[in-house]
């Protein structure tokens, strides 16, 4: 069966107005990120928003459980922001889906060239694949478990609680 990939924005998706320097949502970079890193394993993406995390709230939240919970595929990576990523996984992990669900996200935007997006798509959809039924965030090549993450804003690295 194929793996889900649910997109909600984030910096992964953002673009940069060169123009005023703003970064703002257009479309989503997954398909070409997926073809640029030749992937070969069945993927279904679909996008249920494009925000920035520290917008999102609760009701963006529970669409997001209720859309895994709809889902066929038993399989999910999510694309999200990192500045609210444990929220979300945290609000996922207390659903008791019996999926396998990876959220995965990026510290700089795809669209920059240096980004460490793909990479961490590569690892989320890796994770996806072997990791048993439970919620977890995939970055930079690590897994934590919903229950046991945070991103540490002064060094802007996921790391476990304990």
């Amino acid at each position: 069966m194929a793996i889900l990939i649910l997109v909600t924005g984030g910096t992964f998706d953002k673009e940069y107005n060169e123009l005023d320097g703003t970064l703002f949502f257009q479309n989503t970079h997954v398909t070409e990120m997926l073809q640029l890193g030749r992937n070969k394993v069945d993927v279904k993406v679909r996008t249920l928003m494009l925000i920035d995390s520290l917008e999102m709230t609760e009701i963006h939240r529970q669409l997001i459980v209720d859309e895994c919970r709809r889902a066929k595929e038993d399989r999910i990576v999510i694309t999200h922001g990192t500045d609210t990523m444990d929220c979300t996984a945290h609000t996922l992990g207390k659903a008791n889906l019996p999926k396998t669900i990876v959220l995965t996200g990026a510290m700089v935007p795809y669209k920059f060239g240096s980004s460490d997006g793909l990479f961490n798509l590569g690892s989320a959809l890796a994770f996806a694949q072997v990791l048993p039924q439970g919620v977890y965030i995939a970055m930079n090549g690590r897994y934590f478990t919903w229950d046991n993450v945070r991103k540490n804003k002064r060094t802007g690295i996921f790391e476990e609680l304990r």
